[in-house]
């Protein structure tokens, strides 16, 4: 091989000064650059200049901390290294600092130190030279038996590790390409040696010295392998970790540290994973898929960022349902009085189920309906879920989807991303352990949408039954089969919700309650619970079935039940503060109090004589009385009546209706209210009302204009011409409500006919319906919440349109909604 110049290094060399390590000649380091010496050096020398020689650094260990920025220069070792800034990443968080990989060259001494600000330069003498050796015979002749012991050393100690990494592979091929004089400083910088230990040997400038300080070390680290190797269990060769080196970074610049970590523990995870997986259920694509993961997580270090994220991903595969399942009980009068113990009312509800139940005991494959409970909050949707699961006897898991913006939630996230996990589905699923279990998907109706996608189309695939039993989720990447689990969506409105998720979903609507319904829910479920909660018995407090009702009427207006529970909870909680006053007082009887009452019953039963000692105890110390909860307690307690009944007296004259509303909290009563004054005819709407309600208006002016003189309606001034010098003033009360929709038509007609005839409407009376300009009645939905709202209000009369008579079937029997077409032939 022939020989090449040297390379001579600078005679003048910024100095770079590290307390991170110690870089000897031929290894590489990455060093942090954060004070502000290295700073200026970095800024100044490496980022604007453009020649060979101005990234040529000379790196001067450093045992004070250089961040603490002193004014004067500390002192300097005298031997440095001059290397060479392969690389500089720059960061301003948490503070400014730049990150170095610098390759060592050769030893330099400093001479002369000729500046110090804004970073030190100096003189230096090169003490190596940097070339590319061709033979080494003159060099094995001066060295002789000291150079082959070295290299007998370091063969052993490179043979001694696992050659199937690539690392060890290739330094073991750089011991023979390499020539000696190098191999000093670059065993130095891979095997296990303190600062100390590395200074010694960048002091060493002799080769023969340099030697002699370096085999001690290989001896230690070869006797330090062999101990660990007979210590250690025997393991099949693909596992077999005895070391682990940093990757080699160039073919001639080695850099890491020999670590003689036990890794037994990790290992054995390893084989126990391995395990699960040969004797886990999963189907045979996602153990394809497992087998190739194990393979790669072996031969990949620890150090590696995907080693964690593979192994996450494989235990999590483990732990997954594939084929555990519960069994159903499918016992149907168990179940039906199961049901109606847990909840009153909701018959459709639980026909619903029932029916499930018995399509399930006959045929057993049957795939998992969708079901999707709409109605008002507080109606026990939810907790319908939780039942159903009980009844089944499945597993109960509800996951919340109100506000949740982005697709990953329901699909996962792909594990090409940081911090990536799997979707709310598959997580559901490992939580409970098995794959048929009643999953809740809550408040379906307030899915948001953003820039990471839409979760209302990501369900799609999940709640339809031809196509969730090949579920794949991001995160898994294999199919999984969702189609034994029981979905069941709740929402309080199907307008949000989109055409395509709506049709894959039953929808089975869950009305308010009635007052009737409302009484028998408190009496059966709501105060038991409560005085549970506050640690009372029937026998200290007692809530009549009137009060009950005075409390529904007058101090909750709401479709379900949550309202009526907290005033509930009120009430328990001022009885148990008389409870705990009364038991104290009890407290605090003297014993002077306890001897008279001991005397009192003594002469009891000298004069009376009575037949056991029991019956004196009645006498003496009577029971104590419950705690009546009667209307004069609810005022002192709830406060004086939130709702009072004003219907009467708001229809007191003409131009006033009450019509009925459908909200997404249930029905409402809503009047409308109607003046007349002097003007140029014209109609003014107010009450924050929609487009929809104000064509409606328009409609039903039209429609009486066109038809005075039939009904003999005029204005002020005896006009059939209602408009004529006559301005119109329609209002629906509580402004700050937005109000719209297509249902009333009919309660405007009827209001400003009032106004017109000068006839009250009947108070007792409420209304519902669309008209059409020729005077048709339409149909409008929420019918059985209209009429619960008008039960509420106190109303006994409800005008609906003849098209619904349909849905009167979901009305009580015990309730009469007034139909007018029943009256005519």
């Amino acid at each position: 091989m022939s020989s090449v110049s040297p390379i001579q290094i600078p005679s003048r060399l910024p100095l770079l000064l590290t307390h991170e390590g110690v870089l000897l000649p031929g290894s590489t380091m990455r060093t942090s650059v954060d004070s502000a010496r290295n700073l200026q050096l970095v800024r100044n020398r490496l980022l604007k200049g453009t020649s060979l020689q101005s990234t040529i650094l000379g790196v001067i260990p450093n045992t004070p901390d250089p961040a603490s920025d002193a004014q004067d220069l500390p002192p300097l070792h005298r031997i440095g290294t001059a290397a060479l800034a392969v690389q500089v990443v720059g960061s301003n968080w948490p503070k400014p600092h730049y990150t170095l990989l610098i390759t060592g060259l050769c030893r330099f001494q400093i001479v002369q130190v000729l500046k110090e600000k804004p970073y030190p330069i100096a003189e230096v003498e090169q003490l190596d030279r940097l070339e590319e050796f061709p033979s080494t015979c003159k060099m094995r002749e001066e060295l002789g038996e000291l150079s082959e012991q070295f290299y007998k050393y370091a063969v052993q100690l490179v043979e001694m590790l696992d050659m199937s990494v690539p690392a060890v592979a290739k330094l073991r091929r750089l011991l023979d390409s390499l020539p000696r004089e190098a191999l000093p400083d670059i065993l130095t910088s891979i095997i296990r040696t303190s600062n100390k230990e590395k200074l010694q040997i960048l002091d060493a400038v002799s080769l023969e010295e340099r030697f002699k300080m370096t085999i001690p070390l290989l001896v230690r680290q070869i006797e330090g392998l062999k101990l660990l190797q007979k210590t250690r269990k025997p393991k099949q060769d693909d596992d077999k970790r005895v070391i682990a080196i940093r990757p080699i970074r160039r073919i001639t610049h080695i850099s890491g540290t020999l670590e003689d970590e036990d890794e037994d523990e990790d290992n054995d995870d390893i084989v126990m994973l391995e395990k699960k997986i040969q004797t886990s259920s999963m189907p045979e694509q996602a153990h394809k898929v497992c087998v190739k993961e194990i393979k790669r997580l072996k031969k990949m270090p620890q150090s590696m960022p995907e080693y964690a994220l593979t192994r996450n991903y494989l235990e999590l595969m483990v732990e997954l349902p594939w084929n555990k399942s519960t069994t159903d009980r499918l016992d149907i009068r168990a179940a039906r009085i199961l049901l109606d113990n847990d909840h009153y009312a909701m018959e459709k509800l639980k026909k619903r189920v029932l029916e499930y139940l018995a399509v399930r005991q006959l045929k057993n494959n049957l795939k998992g309906p969708i079901l999707c409970f709409v109605g008002p909050p507080g109606v026990g949707k939810t907790s319908v879920g939780r039942s159903v699961a009980k009844t089944l006897g499945r597993e109960f898991h509800r996951i919340a989807l109100g506000g949740v913006c982005d697709q990953s939630d329901i699909r996962g996230h792909r594990r090409t991303y940081v911090g990536s996990m799997p979707g709310r589905i598959i997580n559901g699923l490992k939580t409970v352990g098995v794959n048929n279990p009643v999953f809740l998907l809550d408040e379906v109706d307030k899915l948001g949408k953003s820039l990471q996608g839409d979760p209302a189309a990501a369900l799609l695939e999940v709640l339809d039954p031809e196509q969730n039993h090949n579920f794949t989720d991001h995160y898994l990447n294999v199919a999984f089969d969702l189609s034994q689990v029981l979905f069941i969506a709740t929402a309080n409105t199907t307008a949000t919700i989109p055409a395509a998720l709506l049709d894959r979903m039953e929808i089975i609507q869950v009305p308010g309650y009635t007052q009737e319904e409302k009484i028998e829910i408190a009496h059966r479920h709501l105060i038991p619970k409560q005085l549970e909660q506050h640690g009372l018995t029937p026998q200290q407090i007692q809530i009549p079935q009137v009060t009950t009702l005075d409390i529904i009427t007058r101090y909750t207006r709401e479709a379900g039940v949550r309202s009526l529970d907290r005033k509930l909870g009120a009430i328990c909680r001022a009885v148990a503060v008389k409870v705990a006053e009364g038991q104290h007082k009890e407290a605090k009887l003297d014993r002077s109090d306890v001897t008279e009452r001991e005397g009192c019953r003594e002469h009891i039963l000298e004069d009376e004589k009575p037949e056991s000692i029991s019956d004196t105890t009645d006498l003496a110390l009577p029971p104590e009385m419950p705690i009546l909860i009667d209307f004069h307690a609810l005022k002192d307690i709830l406060g004086p009546p939130m709702y009072e009944m004003e219907v009467s007296q708001r229809l007191s004259q003409p131009g006033v209706a009450i019509g009925l509303a459908w909200t997404p909290l249930g029905g409402e009563i809503m009047f409308v209210e109607a003046s007349r004054m002097d003007g140029e005819g014209q109609l003014t709407l107010t009450g924050q009302l929609g487009d929809v309600m104000k064509e409606s208006a328009h409609l039903a002016i039209s429609w009486l204009r066109s038809n005075a003189k039939k009904y003999q309606l005029t204005n002020a001034f005896g006009s059939f011409d209602l408009l004529d010098n006559t301005d119109i003033h329609l209002h629906f009360p509580a402004g700050a409500v937005t109000k719209d929709g297509p249902s009333a038509g009919v309660t405007i007609v009827t209001c400003l006919a009032s106004l017109f005839s000068g006839r009250l409407v009947r108070s007792d009376v409420a209304m519902t319906g669309e008209i059409t300009l020729r005077g048709l009645v339409l149909p409008v939905g929420g019918i059985k919440d209209k009429v619960l709202a008008a039960h509420r209000a106190g109303l006994k009369q409800v005008i609906i349109p003849r098209r619904n008579e349909k849905d009167l079937e979901g009305i009580p029997g015990n309730w009469d909604p007034y139909c007018p077409w029943k009256d005519t032939p």
